[in-house]
């Protein structure tokens, strides 16, 4: 067997079974550090299959229970990839982060390999900059955004914060007071405020879609979307 790749011996669920997944649930996460371990654990959690690779031996045998299938492999070498069968994957991970050389070099290795939906890990936005030039269809600063989202939770009225990358927002918050006590067809949200008010909750209750009807009232948790700027002015309504 080639040095650069090893893998571990399949693993099986509690019952005996392994389950295979359909073809276009089958992703490889490639470093298995917090953020490579934590998105195999989710990915399996969701059903896929999922393939962890990384060089580093105790890694891949901490966590190869948890995944499909486990190998330790330098995927800064193509050939580690061919071995891997990279080339049946739809989705692959970059879940490298400290090391950027050998996150670009893996990155730059799966589009060699036209793998069609690359994910990959920045430490920067330089680093993102780069795996965006290479052309790394998404990337992540995961570090960045969740320090953003907990700014947001921390210096406002906002229960949870989420943005998109072109400057959209869905935000869960306590109704302003301004807004309660009227339908929100007349209370003029969207006109007034520029967001829109798309799910309700009231105490002891699930949530439901808001529709033109629905009266606010006080002690009401609302999903809010809109331009981020417009969410957080609304946010911090009185």
């Amino acid at each position: 067997m080639d040095k650069h790749l090893r893998f571990l011996p399949r693993r099986r669920n509690r019952s005996g079974e392994r389950h295979a997944a359909p073809g276009d649930q089958r992703v490889v996460v490639i470093g298995l550090g917090r953020f490579g371990s934590s998105l195999g654990h989710e990915l399996m959690r969701r059903g896929w299959d999922v393939l962890g690779v990384d060089s580093d031996p105790r890694l891949v045998q901490r966590y190869s229970d948890a995944l499909t299938h486990a190998a330790v492999a330098d995927c800064t070498d193509p050939e580690a990839l061919r071995q891997l069968g990279i080339k049946e994957f739809t989705s692959a991970v970059v879940g490298i982060g400290t090391d950027i050389e050998a996150s670009i070099l893996v990155t730059s290795n799966l589009l060699e390999a036209e793998v069609p939906n690359i994910w990959a890990k920045a430490v920067s936005r330089q680093h993102g900059q780069i795996l965006e030039r290479l052309g790394a269809h998404h990337v992540v600063l995961p570090e960045h955004e969740m320090g953003e989202r907990v700014a947001h939770l921390v210096t406002g009225r906002m229960l949870d914060f989420i943005e998109f990358d072109d400057d959209y927002a869905l935000v869960k918050t306590v109704a302003p007071a301004i807004v309660t006590g009227l339908p929100l067809g007349r209370s003029l949200v969207r006109s007034k405020y520029g967001v829109t008010v798309v799910g309700i909750k009231r105490p002891s209750q699930d949530f439901t879609h808001a529709t033109a009807e629905t009266v606010v009232e006080k002690g009401d948790v609302i999903i809010v979307t809109g331009k981020t700027r417009a969410v957080e002015a609304f946010t911090d309504l009185s």
